[in-house]
């Protein structure tokens, strides 16, 4: 069963900044556990919000307005709204991925761990766990995935080798996690996995400079 989505991703945005009256990014998600969400920096407002307020009704859609420029008012519709959809989007999730994190020679969970501490502050709820071995060498964009539907980060087994650096798996890890993290960007109507901003998080990683660099080099 899927979700009607009447509305035009970048007219909902436009109409969500409208009905809110300030300047705002917003990023449109699949999150499995948070529906939507509003962080403030200055003056900068971020909204990070589920596919299905797409198929919501103008008054469900006044009171998401009303989060969001204050997320201490009381929202009856917009709750009820979540929790009528919320079932469908769990359905169509309800398949779980068996989690293997202990390889050869690297382990995915401590990683995955340290990962959620010390950039996500233990936001991550996704499982991780190594993929099916395909062999041979591999493209940069086949060493990890993410997929909202199971909630699940797969990193290829190719990674799993004593010549592979662990700073170098700890990346495709990090990379995976800021997937699930930020989910997939509506701009101008176009789907964006790889943003600006995605971009920008990615250079956060505090090994990114060594594992691009073993990466050219002819690591991968």
């Amino acid at each position: 069963m899927t979700l009607p989505f009447p509305r035009d991703a970048a007219a909902f945005v436009e109409e969500i900044r409208e009905a809110v009256g300030m300047e705002l990014s917003l990023v449109l998600t699949d999150n499995a556990v948070t529906m939507i969400s509003v962080r403030r920096a200055g003056k900068k407002v971020s909204v990070r919000m589920h596919h299905m307020f797409l198929a919501a009704c103008p008054a469900v859609m006044s009171e998401v307005a009303d989060f969001i420029r204050e997320t201490r008012v009381k929202t009856p519709l917009m709750r009820d709204f979540i929790k009528k959809h919320e079932g469908l989007v769990k359905k169509q999730q309800q398949r779980r991925v068996s989690c293997a994190t202990a390889g050869r020679c690297h382990d995915l969970l401590p990683v995955f761990d340290a990962i959620n501490q010390e950039y996500f502050s233990g936001g991550i709820s996704a499982g991780i766990t190594w993929g099916r071995s395909c062999g041979g060498r591999v493209r940069k964009r086949t060493l990890g995935s993410y997929s909202c539907r199971t909630n699940t980060i797969r990193i290829n087994p190719f990674l799993d080798r004593k010549r592979i650096p662990g700073y170098y798996v700890a990346y495709v890890v990090y990379h995976e996690m800021l997937h699930a993290d930020m989910g997939v960007e509506e701009r101008n109507g176009r789907r964006s996995a790889h943003s600006r901003e995605f971009r920008r998080r990615e250079r956060l990683f505090r090994h990114y400079e060594k594992a691009m660099a073993w990466e050219k080099a002819g690591g991968c």
